[in-house]
């Protein structure tokens, strides 16, 4: 059953995915994905769908050498949409104080072409839809996803890293690189469970 929140922002999101898609906004990435012809990646995000616990860690100060994390913990929920390959991601969690409180909205869409997933975050807030997304594909039970973006004025690599770990365990990090690939920093890990 689709929740009221999105039934209203839903029609919003699909305009504003094949708004993007039609433009063909290129993925600013500079690590090549070879394409896996062989692999129908179609259905590599079914293990998400459905409703998760989730517990977060989150480097605030990034790109410094800091190692001061915040924990949250909340829930993360993923449906299909209208019975395609495209899910959705409602997410919410809280400090264990209450005093801080991160929500976000995720639309995951599957190129059959280029056999890559596009990965958009989205302000339901705000009406609007991060791009370019976050492109990558799944190898096994792993996915990486990459694209630049600026922080702390400098341009950086950004890479998700998706992984299947049980039907009732999965993980999901965030890492930035601001030399080429040549260190990560690991800034956010959500480990979800059910």
């Amino acid at each position: 059953m689709i929740s009221r929140l999105m039934q209203r922002v839903l029609p919003a999101l699909f305009f504003a995915a094949s708004f993007a898609t039609a433009l063909h906004l290129p993925a600013q990435q500079t690590s090549p994905i070879a394409v896996d012809h062989a692999h129908d990646g179609a259905h590599d995000f079914d293990f998400l769908i459905g409703d998760w616990k989730a517990h977060v860690r989150r480097l605030p100060d990034r790109l410094n050498g800091s190692n001061k994390w915040d924990a949250y913990d909340g829930i993360s929920n993923h449906h299909k949409i209208l019975d395609t390959n495209s899910n959705f991601e409602q997410f919410e969690v809280w400090s264990k104080d209450k005093s801080q409180h991160l929500k976000a909205q995720t639309l995951r869409l599957y190129n059959p072409d280029t056999q890559q997933w596009y990965i958009y975050l989205v302000d339901a807030d705000k009406g609007t839809l991060d791009t370019p997304p976050v492109v990558g594909q799944f190898t096994g039970n792993r996915g990486e996803f990459y694209h630049q973006e600026i922080s702390k004025g400098r341009t950086v690599l950004v890479r998700y890293l998706w992984l299947n770990l049980s039907p009732k365990s999965a993980r999901m990090e965030q890492s930035f690189s601001p030399d080429g690939e040549k260190s990560w920093e690991v800034n956010w890990i959500c480990e979800l469970s059910r």
